[in-house]
């Protein structure tokens, strides 16, 4: 990863990888150079990985990176980049972007490497997140978190490069397996382009002047908590309570990522409780992100996003026969007949953070919820806020599983169709951060 640095205006620079693939095909548009030999380069280009070094022009190179001579007016094109990677829109599309553009070797293949200013960054993130069209309290909201996951995202990678202690996302034995997926496994780059991290799909999707403002309004602004950046989470829909940080990631707590009601009312029941759970999720309880607004809707979620419906309460069935091959090719294990999905602990929003398997050949404990959620779907189910109910045949074997479910994402932090009714109802922006991160603060850091 080439060293991140400064722009005049003090704005930091970041380092987001885009794609990884044998051979990566990419536009120059307008004048670029390639800094290791000074030539300049525009125009149709492809990259191919050959024996752990990039092919490019008839040489081979460990490492190529292309500085664009007018930073307004130069732009790169990558052809078919993947999005949604594993999830039920996962789809290919060529994107543009602005700054300068790496690619550097892998075992995997050349990955390429968008180098930009954090505020350009932060444009493209907002309009890919959401719809452009979204409300300017919406996006200067979400401009401020994005801002303050980043950086907290930069500060902690700079940590763990500090300490010769191994970085653990897994604890597995031969009674469970509990893993979390954060952003810890980017070596190359800050972060990556798609859902694993946010959402960057560069300028493509830079449809709407009003994003601009919320960006320049917001300049520099991050939440603090105790003097220290916010690790500032969101997720589509919170399904009427938000989550705890430490029961989607690491066992850490962040007294600003709190199970609170996404409501103008405070208190909810406790969701820890499994009878309690279970009315919570068989009912929709009034919530800002409980709407089917379509012009709210139509803020938050873009195009392949509108796929999704019926997102606060939802419902999936599946067959013995589909549900346990479907377990055996997610997990790797093969479990025999699937005899029952048992819930062992819930977080604060009635996500399951550890749910048993059970099978006619063995049993196994897995977690956390997004690990729950990949092994008991094609893609990602809504969420892990789920109730199961069993039809059995008359030998009182289950012969289908329903899952009956709440909410869409892990429900950590700021809820975005939550916020997008806050600010139709007139909410300003400060007042959406104060309600999602309890205890913040805004502090403008540039």
């Amino acid at each position: 990863m080439r060293t991140p640095k400064r722009t005049e205006s003090n704005t930091p620079m970041v380092n987001v990888g885009i794609m990884t693939q044998k051979s990566i095909l990419f536009v120059l548009n307008g004048l670029y150079i390639e800094t290791e030999t000074g030539e300049e380069v525009q125009g149709e280009q492809r990259a191919i990985w050959t024996n752990g070094k990039i092919l490019f022009n008839g040489k081979l190179y460990e490492d190529l990176f292309f500085e664009p001579t007018d930073e307004q007016n130069c732009s790169f094109d990558l052809k078919a980049v993947t999005i949604g990677v594993d999830f039920h829109w996962q789809r290919r599309e060529d994107q543009r972007f602005r700054g300068a553009l790496n690619l550097a070797v892998t075992e995997e293949g050349i990955v390429a490497i968008n180098q930009i200013d954090a505020e350009e960054y932060l444009t493209s993130v907002i309009s890919s997140e959401m719809s452009a069209n979204a409300s300017k309290q919406l996006l200067k909201a979400h401009a401020v978190i994005s801002r303050s996951w980043l950086l907290a995202q930069i500060e902690k990678n700079q940590q763990l490069t500090k300490t010769d202690k191994p970085y653990a996302s897994c604890q597995q034995d031969e009674e469970q397996l509990i893993r979390w997926y954060d952003r810890e496994d980017h070596t190359l780059f800050d972060v990556c382009a798609d859902d694993h991290c946010q959402r960057y799909q560069g300028i493509t999707r830079e449809s709407n002047p009003v994003v601009k403002e919320a960006i320049q309004e917001t300049r520099g602004e991050v939440l603090l908590y105790d003097g220290a950046i916010c690790d500032a989470r969101f997720s589509k829909c919170c399904g009427g309570v938000t989550e705890r940080f430490e029961n989607c990631w690491e066992p850490i707590e962040h007294p600003y990522l709190a199970v609170l009601r996404d409501a103008p009312e405070e208190g909810f029941p406790d969701l820890t409780d499994e009878a309690t759970a279970q009315t919570w999720i068989r009912t929709a309880p009034t919530a800002f992100c409980h709407t089917t607004d379509k012009a709210i809707l139509s803020q938050v979620l873009n195009n392949y996003d509108q796929e999704t419906t019926d997102f606060y309460r939802w419902q999936v069935s599946y067959t013995q026969e589909e549900l346990a091959e479907l377990i055996r090719r997610k997990s790797g294990i093969d479990f025999g007949r699937i005899l029952d999905l048992i819930p062992l602990e819930r977080g604060g929003s009635g996500r399951i953070v550890r749910l048993r398997i059970v099978g006619s050949q063995r049993s196994l404990i897995i977690g956390k919820e997004l690990e729950i959620r990949r092994t008991l779907s094609e893609s990602h189910l809504y969420s892990s806020a789920f109730v199961v109910d069993k039809e059995t045949s008359a030998e009182g074997l289950p012969i289908r599983f329903t899952l009956t479910g709440a909410g869409w994402g892990h429900g950590v932090g700021l809820c975005q169709i939550g916020a997008a009714v806050m600010g139709a109802k007139g909410y300003t922006y400060d007042a959406i951060l104060t309600h999602y991160f309890p205890g913040s603060t805004v502090e403008t850091k540039w």
